[in-house]
């Protein structure tokens, strides 16, 4: 039966203890919307699925790599801290995919979008810093960089939380395709999308494209002209760029690699928009979440992390993080074990003198 309003409502009908019945309605909970490809749910469906599955790999990658930077107490150093940080963004990015559905507008759906919006500023954020980090001391020769380690924090965390909360100025959060984000039915959605993330996301990718290829040609000339030549500054320098810079080099380049495809789609989106091509948006929801599961890849071919990997390693090393040391009392001696002698030193041993005598 049809309300007044066009709203189908649904009947069920109960049994009285007097034997009568009674007929109520319950309102149908409101149905998930699909606002691609012409409303197709299985399109969006799909995508959805891919994009849970690579944010599945990116969670256990995510996982892995926090795990042994844990249990082999790499975060004393610098470069694993930061490489820590990018982790745990990816972590948490990674939970923002995994909550990609098609839902309808509300506050479920305005939490999601700024869930993921966060987070993938948060990521965005930390892998600029590590860029940042990798040209202050390849460049600038600056061998304590760890210096500006609460900048980054502050810059990281709190341009993200910012830049999130934006758009719940105007509601601009609500459904945008196959999850929720940016609204599609927002006023000036395209705007603002590019506002708040893909002009941000296209310049620093920009940015960080140059200084990362500055960085490189920097490092390939310096390591020419040290062949053949030993001092000591340049075996320090030598040593810098093995412990600093080598272990950030990937990080920067596969976050450019995975937003290939994403920046491609959005702009396909602009300029034709109401029309998504269902490929462009497969590759997005594919490369998108698969930050955190390419970093952990990288991270377990690394050399030194690869070469501590065995089972006797790994037991080792969880015995000596669970082993705990008892504290054991000791009984103070108030004398010493030859109270005849004043000094039990080697150079002075005399008897002290006897007061009955």
């Amino acid at each position: 039966m049809a309300s007044e309003g066009g709203n189908l409502s649904e009947f069920t009908t109960v049994q009285l203890t007097n034997g009568a019945f009674l007929e109520s309605s319950v309102s149908p909970e409101p149905e998930m919307s699909c606002t691609l490809f012409g409303g197709d749910l299985n399109k969006c469906n799909a995508i959805v699925g891919v994009k849970k599955a690579m944010a599945s790999l990116s969670l256990i990658g995510c996982f892995f790599m926090i795990f042994v930077i844990w249990l082999f107490r790499k975060y004393t150093l610098f470069v694993q801290r930061l490489i820590l940080y990018l982790t745990v963004a990816a972590f948490f990015d990674s939970t923002a995919h995994l909550m990609a559905k098609v839902h309808p507008d509300g506050p479920l759906c305005d939490f999601e979008a700024w869930w993921l919006s966060f987070w993938e500023w948060v990521v965005l954020l930390w892998v600029s810093c590590i860029t940042l980090n990798m040209y202050l001391i390849s460049v600038k020769m600056i061998p304590r960089a760890e210096k500006y380690e609460m900048l980054y924090h502050l810059v990281s965390w709190g341009i993200a939380l910012l830049m999130s909360l934006l758009p719940f100025i105007g509601n601009h959060y609500g459904p945008a395709g196959a999850w929720c984000w940016i609204r599609e039915d927002s006023s000036n959605a395209t705007v603002w999308r590019f506002f708040m993330w893909y002009g941000p996301l296209f310049v620093l990718i920009i940015v960080m494209f140059v200084a990362y290829s500055y960085i490189i040609y920097v490092l390939k000339k310096k390591v020419r002209s040290w062949q053949g030549t030993y001092e000591p500054e340049i075996e320090r320098s030598r040593q810098l760029i093995k412990s600093e810079i080598k272990p950030l080099t990937s990080y920067p380049f596969i976050y450019l690699a995975l937003s290939v495809f994403p920046l491609i789609n959005r702009i396909q989106n602009a300029a034709n928009p109401g029309n998504p091509v269902f490929a462009l948006v497969l590759l997005h929801a594919l490369s998108s979440p698969l930050v955190g599961a390419v970093n952990a890849v990288v991270y377990g071919m690394d050399a030194e992390t690869r070469s501590r990997l065995s089972w006797t390693q790994i037991k080792g090393a969880y015995q000596g993080r669970s082993a705990h040391q008892p504290i054991r009392e000791y009984p103070l001696v108030s004398a010493p074990e030859t109270p005849e002698l004043e000094d039990v030193t080697p150079f002075a041993m005399r008897p002290l003198p006897n007061p009955h005598v």
